[in-house]
């Protein structure tokens, strides 16, 4: 027998019950419609001229219905005389390369012939000014071509820094839109200056560029589309800082300020930037964030398939699996860290043969005296947390919390053949 399987043979795992969280569930019924009506309503379409060439920036993660939006958008663009065409607006991901951020875009369902409009995918830019502490300001060389420029996105906290903006349409101009080199040079000075170069990167972009409006989206905690605003170019700043404040009031959070282990099934940059959204979790990859529970000890079990081997975020947990190590393509973790310099996140965590013992292993350092008291929260991924398991230790808070529902009795996590939890 290994030393590791002798040191954790005899720690326990606690019995689970299945919960669920309530959240306010306010949500658009028709959120297409909606985005008709907002863009017919807001003036902005009479900056869209027949004739013209229109780039539809567009190409963030986990963006409910995102797929009907860009349609919907492409679609007003035509009714004008107007020709959309598709830039995918995503920094460095999809392995930084042009294929890979097409490939991205399929995945959200997004594709020339679903959306009626052409996609063009590359990765050069060209430098159109710098900001006055020296960071060069880049853009997509195609969307710089082109007549109008639309922005897509939703807006919600960031993962890694705090600020009147934060995630949203003016981090997609200014990281989005820069491609690799503009992610890099925004990322240059570090997390600590973000919440001032976004928006003075984008604010120069908007300048320079004809961006004619944006997309704004709000998300509610069960990530369906809640809130739907179309914002003129000289009006994105101040409505985005506005819709920050609504996103982050209906943020889908774990109901319990202190846990000993937090299980995640699977991160993935489909799920978070951060493979795992640190404003759900409490673990941040930097000193800029906050908010959250108080976890002793985190556990990543799985990657998603859509993330491609990027683990960029396993080194924020204290424990992984062998499983997830095997998924891994370190090019594609290490691009991410590299490119915005925070490089905790992409290394590996603390490597247990499976589940069994990985969950073990955080039973057994998450610092209490009677291991089978231990607090232990599971979760699928952070995207989804209506229905959760908690250790038995945490019944009596849920039973006190008005917004948990008890749906089972106590049982045994069950794990398979290879020590592995059965789905």
């Amino acid at each position: 027998m290994s030393i590791l399987r002798e040191l954790l043979n005899d720690i326990p795992i606690p019995q689970m019950v299945k919960i669920r969280q309530k959240f306010d569930r306010t949500i658009l019924e028709n959120p297409e419609l909606e985005l008709v009506n907002k863009l017919a309503s807001s003036g902005v379409m009479e900056s869209i001229h027949p004739g013209q060439q229109v780039a539809v920036a567009v190409g963030s993660r986990g963006i409910a219905n995102i797929a009907g939006f860009t349609k919907t958008t492409i679609d007003a663009i035509k009714d004008r005389g107007a020709f959309p065409f598709i830039v995918p607006c995503m920094g460095s991901h999809g392995g930084a390369t042009a294929e890979g951020q097409t490939e991205v875009l399929l995945h959200f369902g997004i594709t020339e012939a679903s959306m009626g409009a052409p996609i063009r995918s590359s990765m050069e830019v060209v430098k159109i000014d710098q900001l006055p502490n020296g960071l060069p300001v880049y853009v997509d060389r195609v969307a710089s071509e082109a007549d109008a420029i639309v922005v897509i996105n939703r807006v919600k906290p960031h993962t890694a820094f705090r600020g009147r903006i934060e995630s949203g349409i003016m981090k997609m101009i200014a990281i989005g839109l820069g491609k690799q080199k503009g992610a890099e040079a925004c990322h240059q000075l570090g997390f600590k200056y973000m919440a001032e170069n976004v928006p003075a990167m984008a604010n120069l972009m908007i300048e320079k560029l004809p961006i004619v409006f944006g997309v704004a989206l709000v998300e509610n905690a069960y990530d369906e589309t809640c809130q739907v605003e179309v914002l003129p170019a000289a009006e994105i700043e101040v409505r985005e800082e506005q819709l920050l404040i609504e996103a982050k009031s209906r943020l889908p959070k774990i109901l319990f300020d202190e846990i000993d282990v937090l299980v995640i099934d699977y991160i993935g940059k489909n799920i978070s930037g951060d493979g795992m959204d640190p404003n759900v979790t409490g673990r941040y990859p930097t000193p800029y964030a906050h908010g959250g529970p108080d976890v002793a000890k985190m556990v990543v079990l799985d990657l998603t398939p859509e993330t491609k081997g990027n683990a960029n975020g396993v080194g924020t947990a204290d424990f992984t699996t062998q499983r997830l190590v095997d998924k891994t393509n370190l090019e594609f973790t290490y691009a991410n860290g590299l490119t915005s310099t925070v490089c905790a996140p992409t290394k590996i965590a603390t490597t247990l043969e499976n589940d069994f013992y990985a969950i073990k292993a955080a039973v057994k350092t998450c610092n209490i005296l009677d291991y089978t008291t231990c607090k232990l929260v599971r979760i699928q991924d952070t995207l989804h947390l209506g229905e959760i398991e908690i250790s038995v230790n945490l019944l009596d808070a849920a039973r006190q919390h008005p917004d948990i529902e008890i749906l089972s009795e106590p049982y045994e996590l069950s794990f398979d053949a290879e020590g592995n939890i059965s789905k």
